[in-house]
């Protein structure tokens, strides 16, 4: 009755009643908890079903907090887990005998007829309880059987079965409902010792899981395990840690049996998944274990867990799955992913051995196969740099075999009408995962490591940074700094790791890909140029940097799908820091065209991607014209009548954006305010044909710096800029300062830190430098982030005395 009405009108039941019913029920598992045993019988079966699933219905829809009644509740619940076994333990079948059990099953196919006539469907009733445990014809109804269906024992093993499956329901719900008090029980209902050996005095949920002889109780295990380790419990996993025990210790910490419990999860399940035959039961274990790799501290663990589990894995995928793809295609795919889970833990010494050379990555596998092949690949290429120079062979076989079928596609991308001649959406993920582990592996070969702001310039007058400066830097990008040494004719000359790599992409890939159908694959490719590192590119031949040059511009411009032409700003972004390219006002002449187009893009993170680029060769043209590199720019006329104001009005247009853009916007601002020359002579239109914007003017230095064979003869020239453009600028800053985020303020605090750094600005006759002070020491007193403070208390320190101030 009470079940009735909650499965009627629960949903609306007020929460003082739903309280008052999860008292009841807690009294009442109190009072069966009390008395320590449960009778077995076949009525007390039927009511402890009925109990339990009433109470089921109570705690999914919960109206209040359960954590006064969690406790309560799971030491009553756990008793259930062995019920029906306490006076029958022979009916747990081991789950290492399974499969011989079935074997000897199979050989009888003429039992002999000893008792006396059964209709059928007893007999099957009867044979079910020899059959292997995960057989499908347990999957059946259990409706199938009435109450006056075969012996008492027989009926009883099914009330019974109904009883652990609605325990274990009970306690996947109150995970569910209050998984934060759940974590304090976990020592009562997971193992901390001896997973594998049977207890029937000590059982838990792993116990049920590997030796009920009933599937849907397994099922239920499995899917609770699954609850228990959801995301917010990888937070309290972290302090887990691994002690070996000892007979003496009479207690253990939290962390300690957290830890034990993480391996015997992991010893449990995986010798589980190796020898369970169900597929339902294998596909929900393969699930709770990514839920615990991705939960599991390793390094606080001992050295070869993780070793052993992908190596387990690893020879699940060969042995169990690899040669049956007509009907184990789908557990194939779950276990490759879940070997790539685990491949993408933090590496560990121990893993460093383990790699995937002889994984089947045959297209004609089935393509979700293949994919998550290519993934697992992947995770090694990331975790494992230094193994991919000894395996670059067999990666790049198994690259041009997911990469052949495009020779034999004569599309182009830049017309829409390839789209319906395109292969299949899987196929495609597939192509694109190839040439993502052809990127990653590139770059593990040539050390790439990642991409972050360029190196802040030391600032030698600023008391705050003249002791103590904290360098970043571009792995893709020279460290450029007061220090740094002229790159030499023989340091070109040098090989450099990856080059050899490199140059094999470019002739064999790259040409097939960028014109691939599949707006993924082309992004994919594009991609790869972002990561190339600046010693690689100048060690590549003339015709193969070119190469790269301008296929990055031709995507930028011409390519029609958005995420193809941000992947091509990103990779410019990246090669515009390369100290030779700053060197050609051609080639950054070209790059800035290609990004300042991609800025006027509909979509956001084109315009973010483009922005990041503009600030990018801001910087770049910043370094080569200060002299902070040991060549100067090469620059002519150009400079001074297209590409400075198209930058300066570009970036301007760019603050007015969201604040991703406006962060990039600001700092390219800030760049170019610190090479400006202020002068108030001839003014001039800028590329909008806006008048009055900016007064530009070459102030030539002859130079006798040289630098062969690239550039010939350097001069150094610098841009001027008049009051009024200035103060658009200044005004600009102030602006974001005042609407933008936390990284934009950061950004206008570094960028103001450039304008005070430039020589030929005199602060106390600028008429904005009290708002500009003002803004900084506001930042200063009022901001509530401290990196923002410290970047404008560097700020304020920058002018060279207390004159320059003017309040």
């Amino acid at each position: 009755m009470i079940s009735e009405i909650y499965l009627r009108v629960g949903n609306i039941l007020p929460v003082n009643r739903w309280l008052s019913a999860v008292v009841v029920f807690r009294k009442i598992m109190d009072v069966l908890a009390a008395k320590g045993f449960l009778v077995e019988d076949n009525t007390l079966a039927k009511f402890y079903t009925s109990l339990l699933q009433c109470l089921h219905l109570i705690l999914t829809d919960p109206k209040g907090s359960l954590t006064d009644h969690v406790a309560g509740l799971v030491a009553a619940l756990k008793m259930f887990f062995n019920y029906g076994f306490i006076h029958k333990p022979q009916i747990i079948l081991p789950v290492s005998s399974q499969k011989k059990q079935d074997d000897t099953n199979k050989s009888k196919k003429h039992p002999t007829n000893s008792g006396p006539y059964k209709p059928p469907h007893l007999r099957k009733s009867k044979s079910n309880q020899n059959h292997e445990v995960s057989s499908p014809d347990l999957m059946s109804s259990d409706s199938d059987y009435s109450d006056s269906d075969g012996s008492p024992s027989e009926a009883f093993n099914i009330y019974s079965s109904k009883a652990r499956v609605a325990a274990i329901v009970c306690m996947q719900d109150l995970c569910r409902a209050d998984l934060k008090s759940i974590t304090s029980q976990w020592t009562m209902v997971l193992p901390t010792s001896d997973v594998l050996q049977l207890r029937k005095c000590d059982t838990n949920l792993m116990t049920c899981l590997l030796f009920d002889p009933y599937i849907k109780a397994r099922l239920a295990c499995a899917s609770t395990l699954a609850a228990m380790l959801d995301a917010p419990v990888s937070v309290f996993l972290q302090m887990a840690e691994y002690r070996e025990p000892t007979k003496r210790e009479s207690y253990m910490s939290l962390s300690s049996s957290l830890g034990q419990i993480l391996v015997q999860l992991h010893t449990g399940i995986l010798y589980l998944i190796k020898r369970e035959q169900h597929s339902r039961l294998v596909a929900s274990l393969f699930k709770v274990l990514v839920l615990l790799i991705s939960s599991t501290p390793y390094s606080r663990l001992p050295d070869e867990l993780l070793s052993t589990t992908i190596r387990s894995l690893h020879a699940t995928v060969r042995e169990g799955y690899l040669f049956k793809r007509d009907h184990n295609s789908g557990l194939l795919a779950v276990a490759i992913n879940c070997l790539t889970v685990a491949l993408s833990v933090s590496p560990s010494s121990k893993v460093n051995d383990l790699f995937l050379s002889e994984l089947s990555t045959d297209p004609e596998i089935n393509p979700v196969i293949s994919f998550e092949a290519l993934q697992a690949l992947r995770a090694v290429a990331h975790n494992y740099p230094n193994i991919m120079v000894i395996c670059w062979d067999q990666v790049s076989l198994v690259v041009s075999r997911f990469l052949s079928p495009v020779v034999s596609k004569d599309s182009t991308w830049s017309s829409k009408s390839n789209a319906g001649h395109s292969a299949s959406a899987i196929e495609e993920k597939v192509t694109a995962a190839a040439v993502k582990v052809l990127d990653e592996c590139l770059r593990a070969i040539t050390g790439f490591k990642g991409m972050e702001d360029l190196s802040d310039d030391k600032l030698l007058d600023s008391p705050f940074t003249s002791d103590c400066v904290k360098i970043k830097t571009v792995s893709s990008a020279p460290l450029y700094g007061s220090g740094s040494q002229a790159v030499t004719i023989e340091e070109l000359q040098m090989p450099s790791a990856g080059s050899t790599q490199w140059c094999v992409s470019i002739d064999s890939y790259m040409p097939l890909i960028l014109l691939h159908s599949s707006y993924l694959v082309r992004t994919a490719a594009v991609t790869c140029f972002a990561g190339i590192t600046s010693s690689v590119f100048l060690s590549l031949p003339k015709e193969k940097q070119d190469f790269v040059l301008y296929k990055s511009i031709n995507v930028a411009l011409n390519d029609e799908v958005p995420s193809v032409r941000s992947a091509a700003c990103r990779a410019i972004g990246v090669i515009a820091c390369f100290p030779h390219i700053s060197q050609s006002a051609e080639i950054v002449g070209k790059f800035i065209y290609a990004a300042e187009f991609n800025t006027r893009s509909p979509l956001v993170a084109v315009r973010i991607a483009a922005a990041w680029a503009i600030a990018n060769i801001c910087d770049s043209v910043r370094h080569s014209l200060s002299g902070y590199t040991s060549t100067r720019c090469s620059v002519d006329a150009k400079w001074s009548s297209e590409l400075i104001p198209l930058l300066i009005d570009c970036a301007m247009r760019l603050t007015k954006d969201g604040d991703k853009i406006k962060a990039n916007a600001v700092r390219a601002l800030g760049n170019l305010s610190r090479i400006a020359h202020l002068t108030s002579q001839s003014q001039f239109r800028s590329c909008d044909g806006q008048v009055n914007i900016a007064s530009l003017s070459l102030v030539t230095s002859g130079c006798n710096e040289h630098v062969p064979p690239i550039t010939g003869e350097i001069v150094q020239q610098e841009f001027a800029v008049n009051s009024i453009m200035l103060g658009r600028m200044v005004h600009a800053f102030l602006s974001c300062a005042n609407t933008g985020n936390v990284k934009v303020q950061w950004n206008v605090c570094h960028a103001l830190s450039n304008l005070f750094l430039n020589e030929t600005i005199k602060l106390r006759d600028m008429d904005w430098a009290p708002s500009v002070y003002n803004i900084l020491l506001s930042l200063l007193c009022n901001s509530s982030n401290f990196k923002i403070k410290i970047q404008a208390a560097a700020a304020l320190a920058v002018p060279a005395s207390v004159l320059g101030i003017n309040l």
